[in-house]
């Protein structure tokens, strides 16, 4: 199985990789924007491969970066109808890249990161089978009212875990848009942590950068060792 995405990735540092993490950049960006992150995560994670996917489509406003899906900001259904649009193309990236690496939707976390998000969110509710961690970092949820369509569960029959992340000083996409996302997850028995930064814009600080690998860690069983412990 092959896809027409691609990016820069960090093969396990244990030697053999037993999880996937998939970064999932933002509007404008490309995979090199997040792949340094699977560098800081490694260290909890050893066992994980990371890939960093660039986005299929040449953004129309940043020529040298990616876009999921165009923005314009002036149609209101545009979100909807782009990712809808992008999930086959990264469905197809996350099968092939589970398929070479010989593990399944129980080893594999999507994190995104503004646009990324609404990717991660979109497509980890919709798998055939829920991947073990979905981490949002500074986006939002978007299509709310299409959540039946988020029928993606476990193996134990539960929904997939989901972490959000926002700045509270967010300029791009306010930080209420984390507690509307997850109060619409509840809505849909889609339970989902958050986690708040303080003084932060529309990136990712050092407290929720630890937040983040932590939560994929414990979503793939990976107990963490603490200092002094």
């Amino acid at each position: 199985m092959t896809s027409p995405l691609n990016g820069p990735r960090l093969p396990a540092r244990s030697g053999k990789a037993r999880q996937l993490v998939v970064f999932l950049h933002g509007y404008g960006a490309d995979g090199n924007d997040l792949i340094d992150l699977g560098r800081q995560w490694q260290a909890v994670m050893p066992d994980a491969a990371f890939v960093s996917p660039h986005a299929p489509e040449p953004c129309g406003m940043s020529p040298m970066g990616r876009q999921w899906f165009g923005l314009t900001m002036r149609d209101p259904d545009e979100r909807w109808r782009g990712v809808v649009k992008a999930r086959p193309v990264l469905d197809a990236f996350l099968d092939a890249e589970l398929a070479a690496l010989g593990v399944d939707e129980s080893q594999l976390a999507l994190v995104g990161f503004s646009q990324g998000t609404m990717m991660a969110l979109h497509v980890g509710l919709r798998r055939p089978r829920a991947p073990a961690a979905i981490v949002g970092y500074s986006g939002t949820l978007v299509g709310p009212e299409h959540l039946a369509e988020a029928t993606a569960r476990t193996a134990q029959g539960g929904p997939p875990r989901v972490l959000l992340a926002h700045g509270d000083q967010d300029e791009m996409i306010p930080v209420d848009a984390l507690f509307q996302a997850c109060e619409d997850l509840a809505k849909a028995n889609i339970p989902a942590e958050f986690h708040l930064s303080l003084g932060v814009g529309h990136g990712i600080d050092g407290g929720g950068l630890t937040h983040g690998a932590l939560f994929v860690a414990a979503g793939f069983g990976v107990r963490v060792k603490r200092r002094g412990r």
